[in-house]
């Protein structure tokens, strides 16, 4: 008898144990109309990142700016074509600086093209000064000390 209430339990726990695993969810139909496990095919699309084109506005500025600097020679037409970016790598070249098919940075400053901060919320205000001494003692007096002290 004790064999049996060992079985009969073993079986009991067996049982209790698997019952998760024969759990099933319930069956819904696909909503797209696509079988149920079929995989969509996906292409990876390359992102374009950066600057891809520059501002016809912008293009005319350069232009004028490089014909000013005898790199380039006719009138700006804004639009960045060949003769344009040829110019631009050789003043970028002339100058030590990378010569990639975008304007650098520095390139454009040094043709006068750089930020224009004359909109800034303080344009009118701002001063491209020295700032102050960070010490607030007067000059005479700090020579004061420097001689009392013995150190030149």
């Amino acid at each position: 008898m004790s064999s049996f209430r060992a079985s009969f339990a073993f079986v009991l726990a067996a049982g209790l144990a698997a019952c998760p695993a024969f759990a099933s969810r319930v069956h819904r139909p696909p909503t797209s109309g696509h079988r149920q496990g079929a995989h969509k095919v996906t292409r990876k699309t390359h992102k374009l990142h950066g600057q891809q084109a520059i501002d016809p506005e912008r293009v005319t500025q350069i232009q004028q700016a490089l014909i000013r600097e005898h790199y380039l020679t006719g009138d700006a037409t804004g639009k960045w074509d060949a003769t344009t970016q040829a110019a631009m790598q050789k003043y970028q070249s002339d100058q030590g600086w990378q010569t990639k098919l975008m304007p650098d940075s520095r390139a454009l400053k040094k043709l006068g093209l750089g930020p224009d901060y004359s909109s800034a919320i303080n344009a009118k205000t701002a001063t491209f000064d020295d700032p102050p001494p960070v010490s607030t003692i007067p000059s005479n007096q700090t020579a004061g000390f420097a001689a009392a002290s013995g150190v030149n």
